[in-house]
């Protein structure tokens, strides 16, 4: 999907219990990719990080580029970024099957999760007060998908920021304005550009610096 230079992809990791599959697509990776799936014991694990590394690589070729042949550096807390490539803005996530990668002009992040059960002392302890009032308030039906989106929102700021978990996540707050989705926070003065997307069992966010 293409959005005022928002590209976006996902992809279903099933297609990679195929052996033959898997290796294949291994082996057009960078070393640096093939080093990071080779080092998780699990096979989820290993599918999951072949996915991303499967869509940073569709993702670049856009940009005349392939995922073998750039460096990726990591900023402040483990942020990827291409440090021979300064114009071209990155973040990946992943969770349960699902891998999500996002490609825009600025700074930005992004994060993906499988809708479960939501853990109302969780959303307690983390969320600001505002927030966490808002969902014990709505229904039973209603509060796993709210959970999950206002999880996605947090989780996506963050990683535009850059600042990861030094960023408290009842230290800023998201609230809905004439259907636009908005962030009250005091980390910068920057303006930030915030989009949702369901996935089936899934919930999105994409969170861009303008």
């Amino acid at each position: 999907m293409k959005d005022e230079g928002l590209r976006l992809y996902t992809m279903d990791t099933e297609q990679l219990t195929d052996d033959g599959y898997f290796r294949e697509c291994y082996n057009q990776l960078s070393s640096f990719r093939r080093a990071k799936i080779d080092k998780y014991h699990f096979m989820k694990a290993k599918m999951l990080s072949l996915g991303a590394g499967m869509l940073l690589d569709r993702g670049l070729r856009e940009y005349g580029l392939r995922e073998a042949d750039v460096r990726i550096g990591q900023k402040k807390n483990g942020k990827p970024y291409l440090p021979d490539y300064p114009q071209i803005h990155f973040n990946l996530a992943h969770s349960e099957n699902m891998v999500l990668a996002v490609f825009a002009r600025a700074e930005v992040g992004c994060d993906i999760e499988y809708m479960k059960k939501a853990d109302l002392k969780l959303a307690k302890r983390f969320f600001c007060p505002e927030e966490y009032e808002f969902l014990a308030d709505l229904p039973k039906e209603q509060q796993d998908s709210f959970f999950f989106q206002l999880w996605t929102l947090k989780e996506s700021f963050l990683k535009a920021t850059g600042m990861g978990l030094e960023l408290p996540l009842n230290e800023f707050g998201f609230y809905l304005s004439d259907g636009r989705i908005l962030v009250r926070q005091n980390y910068d003065k920057s303006v930030y550009s915030i989009r949702q997307y369901s996935f089936g069992q899934y919930w999105a966010a994409v969170c861009i610096q303008s």
